[in-house]
């Protein structure tokens, strides 16, 4: 039976394939199914039996996970700020899933082939997708300032205003931030060097300190942390804000220079060349405008840290994406060769991930920051992870996905003579 299974996949991708490309299509198709589009996207209906690696995937994981982010939108008392197509549609399968509960690996597979179609999705003008990691540092640290600890980690401004309507969507991931200096009047926030500078000081914004500013450094990269203090307690951070600059990725000037070889660069690099030239260092991290604050978390020990859709994340299983495009919940298939055994390693990762997370530097619809876990070890393989990925994006039966040309600018107007 696999193969007229198979037959009537391929006929129902090749049936949506010329909607799907090219924007156009029945009306009959169009009647039945409401349009989606995502900016700059390129979409590919597949059949499920063209994606590498689906059948011997864990689905009961994936299905978990994909649970955690229904709760979620289930609670929501009102549809999201800026909604999106394909939230209403996710909504409903969140509801059936929930009273699926938990479900046998093929239970799951099973839901997800019944309410999902998988479909290819590529930025336009680029065959791939790309991949980063991610985790969560454990470092130790203070409840006061120490002659060894003596780099704050600091909490969300009074004054720090969120974007706006005026200012710009995304806050406090991306898009605006300003701080107020009088009614109704605003001026750009301070800038990483202006804070390392004092800027913040004596405003009771430290949460904790640090012995290290490349600690610091990275722990704001990855947007959480876990902070051992003194007396062995574990103080649990998570992102709280940013500062409006835009984020600028240091190991980039390092390639650049012609410090790190394109190939070799990985946040343990980046490391060691900062540790080995301080001064150089706190110059290279000052490229970095980009400021993160952060806020205590009511996380135990056990749990994983919280993305921005506001659930613990799942090792393995959550991905950031682009929350401007893309909606929480939504499940991501990514096939991708990556160093995960060792910095020379190629191995396979063919996984359904769920996005549940965001970041300044997630910029596109097929770009994905994986997330590893915490401590040490899940650092030194996120670190490695720099590579281009397949993106399959599952999306509800119901919603058909419609690919846009890419807007090409006219040339400047010819002047007159």
């Amino acid at each position: 039976m696999a193969r007229p299974r198979a037959c009537r996949e391929k006929l129902h991708a090749l049936a949506l394939a010329i909607t799907i490309l090219t924007g156009t299509g029945t009306s009959l198709v169009r009647a039945q199914q409401p349009e989606w589009t995502v900016p700059d996207a390129r979409f590919q209906p597949l059949a499920w039996t063209e994606i590498a690696g689906w059948e011997a995937d864990d689905h009961a994981a994936a299905f978990d996970t994909f649970l955690t982010s229904c709760e979620a939108i289930a609670a929501r008392r009102r549809p999201p700020r800026n909604a999106k197509p394909i939230d209403a549609p996710l909504a409903r399968i969140c509801r059936e899933a929930l009273a699926l509960g938990p479900a046998t690996g093929a239970e799951a597979r099973n839901f997800f082939e019944s309410r999902f179609r998988p479909v290819h999705i590529v930025r336009h003008g680029d065959p791939d997708g790309f991949l980063t990691g991610y985790y969560e540092p454990i470092v130790a640290g203070s409840r006061v300032p120490t002659g060894e600890f003596k780099v704050p980690v600091h909490r969300r401004p009074h004054d720090l205003v969120s974007g706006s309507r005026r200012h710009g969507p995304g806050f406090p991931n991306k898009g605006g931030a300003l701080r107020r200096v009088g009614p109704k009047k605003y001026v750009p926030y301070y800038d990483r060097g202006e804070i390392e500078d004092g800027a913040l000081d004596g405003k009771g914004l430290e949460i904790t300190w640090l012995r290290d500013p490349i600690d610091l450094f990275f722990i704001q990269i990855q947007g959480s942390a876990r902070i051992r203090l003194e007396d062995g307690t574990m103080l649990r951070l998570n992102y709280a804000a940013h500062n409006g600059h835009p984020y600028s990725a240091v190991g980039a000037h390092l390639v650049d220079r012609g410090v790190v070889p394109r190939d070799e660069m990985s946040m343990d690099r980046i490391r060691e060349w900062m540790t080995a030239n301080p001064e150089l260092g706190k110059e290279l991290r000052r490229l970095n405008r980009s400021y993160v604050f952060f806020r205590v978390a009511d996380l135990a020990d056990s749990q994983e840290a919280v993305g921005g859709q506001g659930v613990p994340l799942t090792a393995g299983r959550s991905i950031a994406v682009d929350a401007r495009l893309h909606s929480y919940g939504t499940p991501f298939w990514i096939d991708a060769e990556l160093p995960l055994s060792g910095p020379n390693g190629r191995d396979a990762f063919r996984r359904l991930m769920i996005g549940q997370d965001t970041g300044s530097a997630i910029v596109g619809p097929a770009r994905g920051d994986l997330y590893f876990g915490a401590g040490d070890e899940q650092g030194r393989i996120a670190g490695r992870i720099r590579h281009p990925a397949r993106f399959v994006m599952l999306v509800p039966a119901g919603l058909l996905p419609v690919t846009k040309p890419p807007r090409i600018p006219f040339p400047p107007a010819r002047p007159r003579v």
